[in-house]
């Protein structure tokens, strides 16, 4: 089966920020895979994906092994590599995965939130919402990350955050930035996380943290299905 592919400009510009080049293959690859671009059963193929990505076979070879080691992709004996299978049940735990620590890190962060932070996410919030009416994909992404930075950076849960920062390597985070709808309910999510935090409501506060998880995993299991 044919992989399908990316547009080459797109796919460079996946790439632009990485500081590691197989990891920046990896990132890639990741994506097409928990996306549904490629679908389990489609091989990919070394020199497509580096003539692709504009780098050398070496980084492709390093990247697909990794993902090898993840359960993402397969080696088929003198064919090559090919995507592993991947259920609605592995998409459910790996947000609720996702989900679980978030809950951990806001739980933690709520007693420490002071006037400060939130401006500060109040800011990040509205940015957040001028880049989704741009369509602006790039600092959707972005906005969207520190957001979540500022909380994890609170609570001083180094090791926690860098859980949540590995699992969440399995999700398209392109995909989600490029979706206005996803992008307009990420920052109605963030307005009322805001106001619990200010109001001291953990509870709720855990409670928006946990959907905003448990709905990237239904749009995402519905545009697999699509």
């Amino acid at each position: 089966m044919a992989v399908r592919r990316q547009p080459a400009q797109a796919a460079a510009s996946a790439l632009r920020r990485r500081p590691q080049l197989s990891e920046d293959v990896a990132n890639h690859v990741r994506h097409l895979v928990m996306s549904g671009e490629i679908r389990p059963g489609d091989f990919i193929r070394l020199d497509e994906t580096a003539a692709e990505l504009g780098v050398s076979v070496t980084p492709v070879r390093e990247a697909l092994l990794t993902l090898r080691g993840e359960g993402m992709v397969e080696l088929v004996p003198h064919r090559g590599y090919v995507v592993s299978p991947l259920t609605v049940e592995d998409i459910v735990d790996i947000f609720w995965l996702q989900g679980q620590i978030a809950v951990e890190l806001v739980r933690r962060a709520a007693p420490l939130i002071t006037e400060s932070v939130l401006a500060e996410l109040t800011t990040l919030n509205a940015s957040l919402s001028a880049a989704v009416d741009a369509g602006q994909a790039d600092e959707v992404e972005d906005y969207e990350f520190e957001f979540h930075r500022v909380l994890n950076r609170l609570t001083e849960a180094n090791k926690l955050a860098w859980f949540l920062n590995n699992a969440t390597r399995y999700t398209p985070k392109r995909l989600y930035a490029a979706d206005p709808d996803w992008g307009r309910s990420t920052v109605r999510n963030h307005e009322k996380l805001i106001d619990a935090l200010r109001a001291g409501d953990v509870e709720l506060a855990c409670t928006l943290m946990r959907q905003q998880f448990t709905d990237g995993a239904e749009r995402l299991i519905a545009y697999r299905n699509m």
